[in-house]
């Protein structure tokens, strides 16, 4: 009889973790409904502490420690310029730290202080005009594994069935909400210097590689599609400096292996894309959502993903005129 009794307790035992493993995932955001929208940002102009680092996006839960240990009431940003999808983790490039101040307020000079002595630099990103962005709930450290396998691909089918051209993916903790900001207008903006120097120095590359073809042909081989992309990604600031797009993370983080198009460029095809003000701007008069936001799209956690991020170049932002 007592067998039974210690076999009883241990099935007890082992429903009752099963129970709380289940209600620690759901408490995490697991069945939390991810909705996409348009419209205006949920933050300002800000000032922020970061680190720069080339490689695999996995290494930045390090940065945000070290962020963390410098001061435990900042909120935490993350802007991840690379689509780890198609670029190798080695190339990939992010910038890590936190958010100094928001808005009118100042970072002071004690803050911007500390922060420097620890290796961290300052920059400010200004309040982006329109951005496609997403929130999940930050309530467990399990909330960041499940937001990145929910929310990205969730962004990946907005953007791209929008033709959207919305980089680079932004991800601000603050408080109990993580927030997914993708910048749809003047995206170089949000390039830290040392961004903007390395696609300096990939543009130039670009540039030499081009100019020797001419010399050995004698001619130019270079299409005439590719030098307009050169020129509008050069002159034009509505654009990101950069050849290099981010967009949503895949659910899968292996490389996409149809995608047979450079792996830092645009899609050359920017008449087909769709600006913000293209997008269905009416709110309905029972529609739901903060003011300022485009109607939500909601999107299902077990909805087909798409393989790799759009690409696609978004048309003239006729509201920055």
């Amino acid at each position: 009889m007592s067998d039974w009794v210690l076999l009883g307790l241990i099935v007890a035992l082992v429903m009752l973790l099963l129970l709380t493993v289940f209600g620690f995932a759901v408490y995490s955001g697991l069945f939390t409904e991810v909705v996409v929208s348009a419209g205006s940002p949920p933050v300002s102009n800000i000032t922020l502490a970061y680190k720069f680092r080339v490689g695999p996006y996995g290494e930045s839960g390090q940065l945000f420690t070290d962020g963390c240990s410098i001061s435990s009431k900042l909120c935490s940003i993350g802007v991840y310029y690379d689509n780890p999808h198609t670029v190798p983790p080695e190339k990939c490039r992010f910038a890590i730290g936190r958010i100094l101040s928001e808005g009118d307020a100042k970072p002071s000079e004690e803050q911007i202080k500390r922060f420097q002595k620890y290796g961290f630099k300052i920059f400010s990103f200004p309040a982006p005009s329109h951005v496609v962005m997403a929130t999940f709930p930050f309530t467990t450290p399990l909330s960041i594994h499940l937001a990145v396998n929910r929310v990205h691909p969730a962004l990946d089918i907005y953007i791209k069935e929008r033709k959207l051209c919305a980089h680079p993916r932004i991800e601000i903790y603050k408080e109990d909400r993580i927030y997914f900001v993708c910048p749809l207008a003047r995206q170089g903006d949000f390039y830290v210097p040392e961004m903007k120097e390395l696609e300096r120095k990939s543009r130039a590359a670009a540039v030499e590689a081009e100019d020797a073809q001419t010399d050995i042909t004698g001619a130019d081989t270079v299409s005439e599609t590719s030098s307009i992309s050169i020129e509008a990604t050069t002159d034009s600031r509505d654009t990101s400096v950069a050849t290099s797009i981010l967009l949503p993370f895949p659910a899968s983080r292996g490389r996409e292996e149809a995608d047979n198009r450079s792996e830092h460029s645009y899609s050359e095809s920017g008449a087909s894309g769709s600006s913000f003000e293209e997008l269905d701007l009416e709110v309905t008069g029972d529609g739901e959502g903060a003011p300022g936001l485009l109607p939500e799209v909601g999107y299902a956690g077990n909805q087909e993903v798409t393989d790799k991020w759009t690409k696609e170049s978004i048309a003239a932002e006729r509201g920055e005129e």
